[in-house]
């Protein structure tokens, strides 16, 4: 680590906003003029709007993920958790992923932990649910999902194949309807190799306690994508929700009981818990309180923006919209980032701090290959509404160009080029999540039997004579 005098940037949380400010900070600074550090128990970014088309198998999950020291040549990046902040002392705990934890000071502080998935007290969600907030858990879906098939294929027991072949997903948002779109459409195509599934043994459910899907792009579209996934064979249970899927037996409220091997959770993100531990001041869902101008109340040295930050929407305040706040979303993070970047620069040089202010440009949404709805807002009131194989040629190219780096952008337009020409490739590699196991089995000692004795050298010569006496009586 950096052992000189130059003041210290630390960045707390390697996504979006922490990505992207620091790459923004270090443009800007001059040579020598300050210490970028990054801290994340991960040591990539990952660009979540891919994930349901990684667990789909249309972009490999590689490209999904951006490595934080390749991006950031110039900043150090450490590899742990920030578990304190003493503000007075301007100090962070950082526990790594291996040794003691220590103390790191700083000048500056830029909060970016983002969320994790919002989650309740269910029986057995905690055991059976798989979420949607990393690249590991879309991975980890899509082998879980053909896992499913090859059982399905493979078994005599109706029961047992039932339960295989039935999907549920929690949650109607962009998160939920996209994945189960692109796995409804993954799953169409990979029971095409398997002589013993089809489609139509297949059973999708989608549930949701709020009226509709997709409230991003209007109730207009939502509507639409509502029917669509609806002609695709998916079930939609509105204004319910998940009550027990203890063993995968699926309980929702209204009624309907299904035993599923397969759950998976997006109902929506909550705030980085660890933000409670940091002595900042805190909105009333757990949201650092942030000024417009993304510095934290009561502080001139401590920024945050993104999914953990509670920022005022000057642009919907503007309309009239009173109380109106920044929706967690990529759009606004992206662009929080940079105006907190040059804020943090603007500090650094004594100059004065600028107000984020952002008008919502629309809203994109992939429903699996060659299906999506998309809303492109141009101006105050000009809306522009596209559904079908338009809209998804729009979610593609802003996703496609918005991913960070020239080298991500590339691969991603690559791997959607190829998949023109070529099928989509419907291998499981569900031992990729134990990769020792077989290795493990083959080595380890062979246990010896229950009633096993001591070979001695008495045993041995008796065994020798039972052996010569038996085959004399043979012959």
């Amino acid at each position: 680590m950096s052992t000189t005098e130059r003041p210290r940037i630390l960045v707390v949380g390697g996504g979006y906003v922490g990505l992207y400010a620091a790459r923004r900070i270090l443009k800007k600074m001059r040579y020598g003029e300050a210490t970028v550090t990054v801290v994340d128990p991960r040591s990539y970014m990952t660009y979540q709007p891919f994930l349901p088309e990684a667990a789909a198998g249309s972009i490999s999950p590689r490209h999904v993920v951006v490595p934080l020291r390749r991006v950031l040549p110039k900043a150090e990046v450490l590899t742990g958790r920030v578990t304190t902040i003493d503000q007075d002392r301007k100090t962070a705990t950082v526990t790594p992923l291996v040794g003691e934890a220590y103390e790191l000071p700083f000048d500056y502080l830029i909060v970016a932990l983002g969320a994790v998935s919002r989650t309740f007290p269910i029986p057995g969600l905690a055991e059976q649910g798989i979420g949607m907030k990393g690249v590991e858990e879309a991975i980890g879906l899509r082998n879980h999902v053909l896992e499913q098939l090859d059982k399905a294929d493979s078994t005599t027991d109706e029961e047992v194949r039932r339960k295989a072949l039935t999907f549920v997903f929690v949650g109607g948002g962009f998160a939920g309807a996209e994945t189960v779109g692109e796995v409804e459409d993954m799953a169409r195509d990979a029971a095409k190799y398997y002589p013993n599934v089809s489609r139509e043994d297949m059973r999708f459910v989608l549930v949701d306690a709020a009226d509709k899907i997709l409230p991003e792009v209007g109730p207009e579209l939502g509507k639409w994508g509502l029917e669509h996934l609806q002609k695709r064979g998916v079930e939609v249970y509105l204004q319910t929700s998940l009550e027990s899927c203890v063993d995968g037996h699926v309980v929702l409220k209204n009624g309907l009981e299904v035993d599923s091997g397969t759950l998976v959770w997006t109902a929506g993100v909550k705030p980085n818990p660890a933000l409670a531990r940091y002595g900042l001041p805190l909105g009333p869902r757990g949201h650092v309180d942030a000024e417009a101008t993304l510095q934290v109340k009561g502080s001139d040295y401590i920024w945050a923006a993104g999914d953990n930050a509670q920022v005022p929407d000057l642009a919907a305040r503007a309309e009239g919209v009173e109380n109106a706040w920044c929706p967690p979303s990529a759009q606004h993070a992206l662009r929080q980032a940079r105006v907190l970047g040059d804020n943090v620069i603007s500090a650094l040089r004594g100059f004065p701090q600028k107000e984020y202010k952002h008008a919502n440009k629309g809203a994109v949404a992939g429903l699996g290959l060659h299906k999506g709805v998309a809303v492109i807002r141009l101006g105050k009131r000009v809306k522009i509404k596209v559904k079908g194989r338009a809209a998804w040629y729009f979610h593609r190219t802003y996703h496609g160009m918005a991913v960070p780096t020239w080298n991500r952008k590339i691969r991603v337009f690559a791997d959607w080029t190829l998949q023109t020409f070529l099928k989509r490739e419907v291998v499981s590699l569900g031992a990729m999540e134990n990769p020792r196991e077989e290795f493990y089995e083959a080595a380890r000692p062979a246990p010896a039997p229950s009633d096993a004795r001591p070979v001695t050298a008495e045993s041995s010569e008796k065994a020798e004579r039972a052996g010569r006496s038996e085959k004399a009586r043979a012959s």
